[in-house]
């Protein structure tokens, strides 16, 4: 997104003219600011489940305000800006209060450490991804985006809520969750963007069979459909990264092992 000036260049009479900003988009991403700092409120009430179902609302506000921009071509700067802020809230400290909340309270430094390494980690996601900005491969991202993080962890907090399951019993696994989430956020390796979807094209038929199941099964067990598609997206960046790094190092041995037959064959020849 562009930046506009707030003022315009005077024109033929030296009056200068205010710019303002987009209306439309801006909308969606300060509905996304009021999701994850109702998710804070609520999980300060103690009321987790509706803070994690507000991080949840956040992801869907997040995603639409850009697409917005680009179909109504009202892409700004400012609006560039004002998602980061916006994300930081939702998806770096949101999450990170939430479960500090409900699983690190009484762990002590311990608890709040873990939490900040989280809130870190996506503040430096973002200043990474916002400087890559038309150099990167949109194809990709570089690290866990912060949105699919954030959604680990409500995830987490979503299930054990929906199963009455106490946080003294998640304490570890969500732990580990917190500190894997917040690593991979900074990490190199490659996670699908799905930018390269084209959503004003045409689609095959089956397609839209694909999308009812997915609604479907969303439907059917909201908090733990969610929380897997995303522990599983989180887990597809690693699994790909270790699997592309094996096949890799078996082109080099087939390529060492085909340099050194080489000889012992001329050799025999001789």
């Amino acid at each position: 997104m562009m930046e506009k000036n707030s003022m315009e260049p005077p024109t033929g009479d030296g009056v200068k003219r205010r710019r303002g900003i987009y209306l439309l988009p801006n909308l969606f991403t300060t509905a996304c600011l009021f999701s994850g700092f109702y998710s804070i409120i609520s999980a300060i009430n103690g009321q987790f489940e509706n803070a994690a179902m507000a991080i949840f609302v956040a992801m869907v506000l997040d995603g639409l305000d850009g697409r917005v921009a680009r179909m109504t071509n009202t892409q700004s700067d400012f609006g560039a800006q004002y998602d980061s802020l916006a994300d930081m809230v939702s998806f770096g400290l949101a999450p990170a209060l939430v479960v500090y909340l409900w699983a690190f309270a009484d762990m002590g430094k311990l608890g709040w450490l873990v939490a900040f390494v989280f809130v870190a980690s996506a503040a430096l996601r973002l200043a990474r991804f916002n400087t890559q900005v038309g150099v990167a491969d949109k194809r990709y991202f570089q690290g866990l985006a912060s949105p699919a993080a954030a959604a680990v962890i409500a995830g987490l907090v979503w299930v054990s809520v929906d199963f009455e399951l106490p946080a003294s019993a998640l304490v570890i696994p969500a732990y580990i969750l917190t500190l894997a989430s917040g690593l991979l956020m900074v990490s190199n390796i490659r996670f699908r963007s799905f930018k390269d979807i084209d959503l004003k094209g045409k689609v095959p038929f089956f397609t839209i069979l694909v999308v009812v199941v997915i609604f479907v099964s969303i439907a059917v067990d909201p908090p733990l459909v969610l929380f897997a598609v995303f522990l599983l997206y989180a887990s597809s960046g690693v699994v790909s990264t270790i699997l592309g790094r094996n096949k890799l190092q078996a082109k080099s041995n087939e390529l060492k092992s085909g340099t050194e037959t080489k000889p012992e064959t001329q050799d025999k020849e001789e």
